[in-house]
């Protein structure tokens, strides 16, 4: 994999910060290697029982990693009270994850570099990554009140291998390309 396109050219505060941006940067590649060669159609295809496709999961990825380095920057402000959502919301919430009429998985895969650069630009600034905001309110964060920088990083890192895995089996489902192996 070349992370080199994902790490930030200065000299990052810590070790720490090197080694944390250089994993996410690993597992943001194994998830664009999921969508090489694809169509715009292909990357809106269900191939499984669930309503994934490659092209909403990096629009889903995209989405996450910018509304959480948003909330190392702001703090809870920046993110929703999820005990308060309504069906609208969560069905806005839902179209994160589809490829929707006009979209294309080249204007998709521009926005998640854009946002792989500011994460990258925001945690090369931050001296250290003990940054802390209260969480927003939501039940999956009952005692859990504030996350650090670090924290909020490691689940970006999570989340996105996370559904790296997803998009490896969907795409093997498509035309049996796999990323590894």
């Amino acid at each position: 994999m070349n992370t080199t396109t994902d790490t930030p050219a200065r000299t990052l505060p810590t070790e720490e910060h090197a080694t944390l941006l250089d994993a996410l940067a690993q597992h943001r590649d194994f998830l664009r290697l999921t969508t090489r060669e694809l169509t715009d159609e292909q990357a809106g295809q269900r191939t499984t029982a669930s309503e994934l496709c490659l092209g909403g999961l990096v629009k889903h990825v995209t989405s996450v990693e910018r509304k959480w380095v948003t909330f190392i920057l702001e703090g809870t402000s920046s993110m929703p009270d999820f005990t308060k959502m309504t069906d609208a919301d969560w069905a806005r919430r839902a179209d994160e994850f589809r490829m929707l009429p006009g979209e294309t998985l080249s204007d998709v895969l521009d926005a998640y570099a854009r946002t792989a650069d500011r994460t990258n630009e925001v945690i090369a600034a931050l001296p250290d990554l003990n940054v802390s905001h209260p969480l927003p309110k939501a039940p999956w964060f009952e005692g859990q009140p504030h996350w650090s920088a670090r924290r909020v990083l490691l689940h970006i890192i999570g989340e996105t291998a996370q559904h790296s895995g997803h998009a490896d089996i969907i795409r093997e489902s498509l035309d049996g390309a796999k990323s590894m192996g």
